[in-house]
C-alpha cells in the first residue's frame, strides 16, 4: 500500500469487514503513524484497550475544535458536543443528558414504532420490490428526530427532506452543503418560534429549563449535531443490521419469534457493524506515551472504533457476529465524556424496528446477488448506498 494510499485505511473496508491491513496495524504497532501530505504525522490507535485510554482521558486528550483551527483548516464550527472541551461540554452535555434517559424516551416508544409501521405500510403498498435505504432505514431516523425534537408534523417533510439531502453525496459536496446551510437555518427558525412559544420536545423542554444559559445559535446547533449524529449512523444500522438478517436466516427467524432474543441481537450488531469507523479527533494536550509510542504535544490523535471493536484479545473470533456472546461494553457509541448522549434512542430504534420488518414481510430477500449491494466505498460512518429486496 502506498504512502498515498495509507491514511485512508481507517475508512476502508470489504463487505462488513475492516480491511486486512487494518487488523495488521493492531498487530504489529497499535499506536501507527499516518503520514500527511503536508508533512505532518497523524496517529492512529486501533487497539480496544488503548482506544478506552485515549477517549476516556480528557485530561490529556482535547476534543476543542480550536485544534483543527489551529492546524490550518478553514472550516467552520460545527458546534455540537463532538468538539468541545470541559467546562463548555460539560453545561451543554447537562443539559441534554435528561432528555435521553429511558423514562423519558419511553413517551417516544409509542411514536417510534407508528414511525416504523407507517413506512412498512408504505412498502407494502407499492408492492414487491423497494429499495430498503430509501423506503425504511433513511426516513425512519429523521422522523424520530421530528419526533424527539419537537419539528410541527407539517413542517416534518421538508424536514425530513433537508435531512437526508445532507447525507445524499450523489449531487456533489456543494449541494451537501447547502442542505446543511438550509438545515440550520429552518432550525434557528424554530428556535426563534420556541422561545416564544415552548412545545413538548426537548428543544422546548431545553428552553423551559435552560433558556437563560444557552442562545439560539447553541439550541440550533445542538440539535443539528442531534441530527447528524443519530440520522446516518441509525440509517446505516438498519440498513446493515437487514442485510446481515438476511445472511442469517436462523437469527432472522429468532429475531421474528422471540423477544428476548432482539436485544442480544442488537447488541452485537452494533459491536460487528462499528458504522461509525473513527471517532472525533483528539488532540495531544502534552507530550505523552501511549503503548510505548512517544506522541508530541499538539498531535492528532484517530481512535479506530472499528478495529477496536474487533480486536482479538477481547475473545475468541470477534470477526464474526455472534449473538451469544453479549459483549455490551462495545465502543459504537465512543467512551468517556463524549460518548454518544443518544445511545438509548438509537437501541430503541433497532429493536422496534429489525422484528417489525421481518415479521410484516416474513419472504423478504434480496433482489440482487449479495456481491452487488452497493457498500459505501470510503466513509467515516459505514454503510449501503442501497439495499434492493423483494417479497
Amino acid at each position: 500500500m502506498s504512502e498515498t494510499e495509507f491514511p485512508l485505511v481507517q475508512f476502508l473496508r470489504e463487505g462488513m469487514n475492516p480491511v486486512a491491513e487494518l487488523a495488521q496495524i493492531r498487530a504489529e504497532r497499535p499506536v501507527h503513524p499516518l503520514p500527511m501530505p503536508d508533512g505532518s504525522t497523524v496517529w492512529l490507535v486501533t487497539r480496544y484497550e488503548d482506544v478506552r485510554a485515549v477517549l476516556g482521558d480528557s485530561t490529556r486528550f482535547s476534543n476543542d475544535f480550536g485544534n483543527i483551527i489551529a492546524a490550518g483548516s478553514n472550516q467552520e464550527d460545527p458546534g455540537g458536543l463532538g468538539f468541545r472541551d470541559p467546562p463548555e461540554h460539560t453545561r451543554l452535555r447537562r443539559m441534554l443528558t435528561p432528555e435521553f434517559t429511558m423514562r423519558r424516551l419511553q413517551r417516544l416508544e409509542p411514536r417510534i414504532g407508528a414511525i416504523v409501521e407507517h413506512q412498512l405500510d408504505a412498502m407494502e403498498k407499492e408492492g414487491p420490490g423497494a429499495d430498503l435505504v430509501r423506503h425504511f432505514a433513511l426516513p425512519i431516523p429523521s422522523l424520530v428526530v421530528c419526533e424527539l425534537v419537537g419539528v410541527p408534523y407539517e413542517e416534518q417533510a421538508d424536514f425530513l427532506r433537508l435531512s437526508t439531502d445532507r447525507f445524499d453525496f450523489s449531487a456533489g459536496p456543494e449541494a451537501s452543503l447547502q442542505a446543511i446551510n438550509d438545515t440550520m437555518s429552518y432550525l434557528t427558525d424554530l428556535v426563534a418560534r420556541e422561545r416564544l412559544r415552548p412545545g413538548d420536545g426537548l428543544l422546548g423542554g431545553l428552553i423551559r429549563e435552560h433558556g437563560d444559559e444557552i442562545s439560539d445559535r447553541e439550541l440550533a446547533s445542538l440539535v443539528d449535531g442531534l441530527l447528524t449524529g443519530g440520522h446516518d449512523t441509525s440509517t446505516s444500522m438498519l440498513a446493515l443490521g437487514a442485510l446481515w438478517l438476511l445472511d442469517n436466516p436462523e437469527h432472522l427467524a429468532l429475531v421474528r419469534d422471540r423477544d428476548d432474543h432482539v436485544e442480544q441481537v442488537v447488541e452485537e450488531l452494533l459491536r460487528y457493524m462499528t458504522v461509525v469507523q473513527v471517532a472525533f479527533p483528539r488532540f495531544a494536550r502534552e507530550d505523552l506515551v501511549l503503548a510505548g509510542q512517544p506522541i508530541a504535544r499538539g498531535s492528532m490523535v484517530l481512535c479506530s472504533l472499528s478495529a477496536a471493536n474487533r480486536d482479538p484479545a477481547l475473545g475468541p473470533e470477534m470477526d464474526t457476529a455472534d449473538p451469544s456472546r453479549d459483549f455490551r461494553s462495545h465502543l459504537a457509541f465512543g467512551h468517556g465524556i463524549h460518548r454518544c448522549v443518544g445511545a438509548p434512542l438509537a437501541r430503541m430504534e433497532l429493536r422496534i424496528a429489525y422484528p417489525a420488518l421481518v415479521r410484516r414481510f416474513p419472504g423478504l430477500r434480496l433482489a440482487v446477488p449479495a456481491e452487488d449491494v452497493a457498500f459505501r466505498k470510503i466513509a467515516i460512518v459505514y454503510g449501503l448506498d442501497a439495499l434492493p429486496v423483494t417479497w
